[in-house]
Order: C-alpha cells, then sequence, then structure tokens
C-alpha cells in the first residue's frame, strides 16, 4: 500500500504475499499498519491482519473503539482518533489500516488527523484481487469493481487544485479535472461491463454445452482458504495450483467428478469473506452464476478453527449466498483439515455438526464417505429406466454405460435389456429405447 500518483493511498502487491501465513520474514516491512476498528463487541481483528498479510503489509498493532456505529466523519471519535495518532507513532507505523469501508469524507478526515496514508479493509481485499487475477475475464472483473469504488471518492483525489471561495470564478481547474476523470472513469466502467456482457454470453454458450451433457452439477463454495482447491483436486484428480493465501481462485475451475462411474460436473468458485465488498459481487456475477445454477452446494469449512471462528465464517458465507441469489441452493455442510485435529477433537466436531461430513482434501480422509453422501444428495436428479437397446446400436449402449456408471444388463435375442438409474434430464434421449411397462 504505498502512494500512488494522485496522492491516494493505495495498495501494493508485492512478492511477499506468498509468505502471508508463514513465519514471518527478518527483514523490516516496508509498510507497517496499525489496525483501527469500530466494534460493538468482540476484540478480533485476526482476519484484517491475514488480509494486510496476504497483501504483503506487516501489522504493527491494533486499536479497537466500542461503539454502535461508526462515527460518521472520521470512522472513530475524536478522542479515540488522537489516540490512534499517538499509537501509530508508538508502534511506529506508516499506514492506517480500518476494518470496514469507509466513506470517503471519513478517510480523508482520518487521514488528515493522524497525519498517514489510510486503507479500508475494501482497498485491501480489491489489491488482493488485482494481484490474484490470472485470467483475461478475472483482470476485467478486478478492474471494473476498482472503478466502481473509487468513483464516487474521486474528489479527493484532487483536492490541491481546488479554489476556496464561493461565487463567479471560483469553478477552477480542480473542479474541470474531477469532471474529466470521472467521465473517464464512467466511460471506462460502461467498456468493461460490456466486455463481461459478452464474457457472460460465452459462459451461457460453454453452460449450453453442459447443460446439453445434462450431467448433475456441484459447486464448492466456501470461505477464502478453506481448501476448496484441495478437495477438488483430491476428488477429481485434478492438478489446480493450491496456495496457502486468501483469495488464490478467482475464476471457476470445473472438472469432472466420478462416483461409482457415474460423471458430474464439479467446480471449484472464488472463496467468499466477512464484509464482501458489494463492489466484487456485482462485478464477479458471471463467475458466481456457476454457483446458482448448481444442483448441489458443497459449503467446505474449515473444520479446524475455534467454534466461534468457524461460526462466523458459516454465517458470512450464507449471507453471501442469499445476496447472490443461491440460498435456497440444496447443499451439504464438509468440514475439511480435519487431519489438523486429534481423535477428541474430532469426535467434538461430530457431535455439534452431526449432519455434516468430516474431511481431509490433503490427507484423503473422509473422501469416500464424501461421495456417498454426494450421491445420496443427488439422487433426486436422477431417473430409473428400463431400456432394450438393439445390438446393431452399439453407440447408444456405450454412452448408457459412460452416463450411468454400473448398469444392469442382461442380453436377449431382441437386444441388452438394461435397467439404469440417468440424469432425469437425459432420460427423453433414450425414450425410443423404453420397455413398456
Amino acid at each position: 500500500m504505498e502512494r500512488s500518483r494522485n496522492g491516494r493511498a493505495a495498495v501494493s502487491a508485492r512478492p511477499q504475499a506468498k509468505h502471508s501465513f508463514g513465519p514471518q520474514p527478518t527483514q523490516r516491512a516496508r509498510q507497517r499498519a496499525l489496525c483501527l476498528a469500530a466494534l460493538r463487541e468482540g476484540d478480533d481483528l485476526a482476519e484484517l491482519g491475514e488480509l494486510l498479510r496476504t497483501a504483503g503489509v506487516a501489522v504493527a498493532g491494533e486499536l479497537i473503539q466500542r461503539r454502535e456505529h461508526t462515527h460518521p466523519t472520521a470512522y472513530l471519535g475524536p478522542g479515540k482518533v488522537a489516540e490512534a495518532r499517538a499509537a501509530a507513532r508508538a508502534c511506529d507505523a506508516n499506514l492506517i489500516a480500518c476494518d470496514d469501508e469507509l466513506t470517503a469524507r471519513q478517510e480523508r478526515n482520518l487521514e488528515q488527523a493522524i497525519g498517514l496514508p489510510v486503507v479500508d479493509r475494501t482497498t485491501v481485499i480489491l489489491d488482493i484481487f488485482a494481484s490474484h487475477a490470472g485470467s483475461a475475464e478475472g483482470k476485467l472483473q478486478v478492474e471494473l469493481a476498482q472503478l466502481e469504488y473509487n468513483l464516487a471518492r474521486m474528489r479527493g483525489l484532487w483536492s490541491h487544485l481546488e479554489r476556496l471561495g464561493g461565487g463567479i470564478g471560483t469553478r477552477g481547474p480542480g473542479e474541470t479535472q474531477i469532471e474529466t476523470d470521472r467521465r473517464l472513469a464512467r466511460n471506462r466502467i460502461a467498456t468493461l461491463r460490456r466486455r463481461l456482457e459478452h464474457v457472460k454470453g460465452t459462459r451461457r454458450l460453454q453452460r449450453a454445452e453442459r447443460e446439453r451433457a445434462a450431467l448433475p452439477t456441484i459447486a464448492l463454495v466456501g470461505y477464502t482458504n478453506a481448501g476448496k482447491s484441495t478437495l477438488l483436486n483430491a476428488l477429481t484428480g485434478a492438478d489446480v495450483e493450491v496456495r496457502d493465501r486468501l483469495f488464490h481462485t478467482l475464476d471457476p475451475t470445473i472438472r469432472t467428478l466420478r462416483l461409482n462411474g457415474r460423471p458430474y460436473l464439479l467446480t471449484d468458485t472464488v472463496g467468499f469473506i466477512s464484509k464482501l465488498p458489494h463492489q466484487l459481487v456485482d462485478a464477479f456475477s458471471a463467475t458466481l452464476e456457476e454457483t446458482r445454477l448448481a444442483d448441489l452446494l458443497v459449503h467446505v469449512l474449515d473444520g479446524s478453527v475455534p467454534e466461534p471462528q468457524a461460526e462466523g465464517m458459516r454465517r458470512a458465507v450464507e449471507r453471501t449466498l442469499q445476496e447472490i441469489g443461491a440460498g435456497e441452493r440444496p447443499r451439504l455442510l464438509v468440514l475439511n483439515k480435519v487431519d489438523l485435529l486429534d481423535r477428541d477433537e474430532r469426535e467434538e466436531l461430530r457431535l455439534r455438526h452431526g449432519d455434516a461430513v468430516l474431511v481431509s482434501g490433503a490427507g484423503g480422509e473422509g473422501l469416500e464417505e464424501l461421495g456417498e453422501r454426494i450421491e445420496r444428495e443427488l439422487m433426486h436428479t436422477l431417473r430409473p429406466v428400463e431400456l432394450l437397446v438393439p445390438y446393431t446400436d452399439g453407440g447408444s449402449l456405450a454412452e448408457l454405460h459412460e452416463l450411468a456408471g454400473e448398469v444392469s444388463r442382461e442380453d436377449t435375442p431382441e437386444g441388452v435389456h438394461v435397467r439404469a438409474l440417468l440424469p432425469a434430464r437425459l432420460a427423453g434421449r433414450f425414450a425410443r429405447f423404453a420397455v413398456a411397462s
């Protein structure tokens, strides 16, 4: 997070982000943040700290004020702002990081009062997304979110060009520059939206191809860094890159999962987080479409974290699913990383979450049980069929084996008598072979 050319504080992603969860480097970090929060209750700023470390920023200290609501002009009350200024000097911080999204006025006033650059939670998350975006679509989505976030904050960027006073003659170059920048930003936003609409069209074509295959679809959803990509690799044999850092996966990855020979489509999606910026939800709507349309959501939760933290993560995911229109989709809770727990801790976890499946994506524990649960949960998408396939139609018979996995077959003089479970959307494809009951 450094000063950009226009004078605003901006996060700068650096290679150190890959060390976000390991031992901190011994050299002195270039940027050291004092974390501020206005909380009604609790004192946990661990998540903000992890976000900062992922962005390559060291946490120098924390300061919390108990408030029902944030202060409308400075985020914290005047007395706490003065305390924050002294705390920043004491811990040698050169950056202020707030655990909420700030208004432009709050950010400007806090920066002036403390005398240090100020970033909010949304700025940090957007920066992490920008540094992790690898595909062309991901980069477009992040740029759109950043522009929409910064559009309302442009006045603060050009305060050094504004004229004082009022009336005739006060419309100076600062105002003109603001209007120019806003117009350019709006034009760019419109361009990005058009390009993302094209991406949506491409995704619709790809989805139409998958729907033609009519395979049941499963989406892995959950808090960021819960181990979804590791689980995808363990279930499908894929080699999706896995990193122990927040928001490593931004683009959806779709692989074929086979259970008892029957194929399913398994999608790894972007991780969620509490207070996920709405700009990101809007920008990533094309990506999140896979979640809305899945037949089953597998909610992957980190089972190794303390229960209060896990419950907060679970609520954050549920809120985000509601926000993107996937709140009513069937779901299965999976508690991952149980290899980090001892026997007693696992039993306690089973008692608290009786309907969940305990797994270890890294160690392979519980994957067989998870496959069985997925099959049971998706049984409603299958339809029993009884068919008589002529010997001359070997292609249809091979397709039946591909789609149904294990089938019950009997060779008869008229053809192959087959009993199988097929995806309901595909049953009509074989209707001409149906045996009259």
